[in-house]
């Protein structure tokens, strides 16, 4: 049927759509403060509420997908998403505009609920392509969201670009009524409230105080407040979720070294992964009088990201034929290991154009690589009832990497300034030693996707494999 084989296309969309929303803002960040008569740090809150949200509402729509319907959450996440962008598109007061971005947050789900509707779908022989060109898309929508939004914002009204993501969104929420199925597969029982609340508060808590420190200060008495807050919430609830029925996370699962290892890669490729779009926004941008600045607009700053944005297209069907062949692990580990070779790139030259591109380009496709390689780990590590929720908590570590990378670029690049006229740049030796650190951070992302067991016991070939089941993924659809 038409509505089958438009599933992959559909969701491939959402998961785009949910990386182009996030960006859009960027670009505004410079001007925001003189449109909505805000200070620099009040607009910077509609990142930060963005970021807050998702982390916080990724696992919880996770488990309540796998409760009450995955295409059904998917929707909500979708509608939310295009609410939020629609309040944008209507207003310039900027509280209006910071709870309309901390709406938009509800998307950051919308990539875990669909691959766990592409397992329950989907043949096996189809899966694991599908898997990785669904991990691939926020690559994929963070490089075409950058220019778009700069050309929207050079050449018209800021209000203009909301309306067309808006359009966008409810593109995006008729496609999946219309195409997606909803998926019989579903883990019945009572929603955990208390769990939700203190995971939303211990969250919260720790991403504010890691998103804020450069701000407020790493010592001052708020953002140790937060830390030591996240600490005794988390542990907390980390006992609380032990001691329940039906947990939001089902930390149990979470502690089998195949989850858990899985997760802590997951948290180290983002933090690797995000300091390569952080770091070569601000590098080409610098001014020509720095010596290694090339003086680029934000438009041509976009340009610059968008072949990596095309390689992750290109090479999300390599990654799934890697892990049919040798297992996702090792997937796993070959992308953190180009991403690291990426950076070298980096540190070789960061002084010409077409250096920067090329290095930028490995990261991204290490990054292709590692993120399809993933959800194919939790995929055969969890029961099917528990997909949706188990790659929502694995996307919450990607986005806590991600925060903790921004947080660490920014305070190696504060500390490695010189004048430039009147104004503190960066130096290229800061921007060197943030590479520096991010290549590590992904040889450690290599190192421990290595640790992770299982993927090497399998025998015969890539097919046979498929469908052979594991029998510790036997063991735990029997739990």
């Amino acid at each position: 049927m038409v509505r089958d084989r438009l599933t992959i296309p559909v969701l491939a969309f959402g998961g785009i759509l949910m990386a182009v929303m996030q960006t859009v803002v960027v670009p505004l960040l410079p001007d925001l403060p003189r449109l909505t008569g805000s200070s620099a740090g009040t607009v910077s809150w509609m990142v930060t509420a963005t970021l807050l949200s998702g982390a916080v509402l990724t696992p919880v729509l996770g488990r309540a997908g796998d409760m009450y319907g995955k295409r059904r959450v998917l929707t909500s996440a979708l509608v939310l998403m295009t609410v939020g962008s629609v309040m944008c598109a209507l207003s310039s007061d900027i509280v209006v505009l910071i709870a309309a971005r901390a709406l938009q947050g509800a998307a950051a789900s919308v990539v875990p609920l669909s691959i766990s509707i592409l397992r329950d779908e989907l043949p096996p022989e189809r899966r694991g392509s599908a898997v990785a060109l669904m991990s691939s898309t926020v690559g994929i929508g963070a490089a075409l969201g950058l220019p778009l939004a700069a050309l929207v914002v050079q050449y018209a009204d800021w209000h203009t670009m909301f309306w067309l993501t808006s359009a966008l969104g409810a593109l995006g929420v008729t496609a999946v009524l219309w195409v997606v199925k909803e998926s019989p597969v579903r883990q019945p029982g009572r929603f955990d409230i208390t769990g939700t609340l203190g995971l939303a508060v211990g969250l919260v808590c720790l991403l504010l105080g890691v998103s804020q420190g450069g701000q407020w200060g790493w010592g001052s008495t708020r953002v140790v407040g937060l830390f030591l807050g996240a600490v005794v919430v988390l542990a907390l609830w980390w006992w609380q979720q032990l001691r329940t029925e039906l947990p939001l996370v089902d930390l149990r699962l979470v502690s089998r070294p195949r989850v858990g290892l899985s997760h802590v890669a997951a948290l180290l490729t983002g933090f690797a992964f995000y300091a390569n779009s952080l770091v070569t926004a601000q590098l080409v941008q610098a001014p020509k009088a720095t010596g290694y600045g090339l003086g680029l607009s934000i438009v041509q700053t976009g340009l610059c990201l968008l072949p990596g944005g095309v390689t992750m297209l290109l090479f999300s069907p390599l990654s799934a034929r890697i892990s049919a062949a040798r297992g996702p692990r090792i997937t796993l580990a070959l992308g953190a290991a180009v991403i690291a070779c990426g950076y070298v790139v980096r540190i070789a030259d960061s002084r010409d154009l077409w250096m920067i591109i090329l290095g930028a380009t490995v990261v991204s496709t290490g990054t292709t690589l590692a993120y399809s390689a993933l959800p194919t780990l939790i995929l055969r590590a969890v029961p099917a009832d528990q997909t949706a929720s188990a790659n929502g908590v694995n996307v919450l570590m990607r986005t806590i990497g991600q925060a903790v990378s921004s947080s660490a670029v920014a305070a190696v690049l504060v500390h490695h300034t010189s004048l430039v006229g009147s104004v503190p740049v960066p130096t290229l030796h800061g921007y060197l030693l943030a590479f520096g650190i991010a290549g590590a951070v992904a040889l450690a992302a290599s190192a421990a996707a290595l640790t992770i067991p299982g993927d090497a016991k399998r025998g015969g070939t890539p097919r046979a494999r498929e469908r052979t089941p594991d029998p510790q993924d036997e063991a735990l659809e029997g739990a």
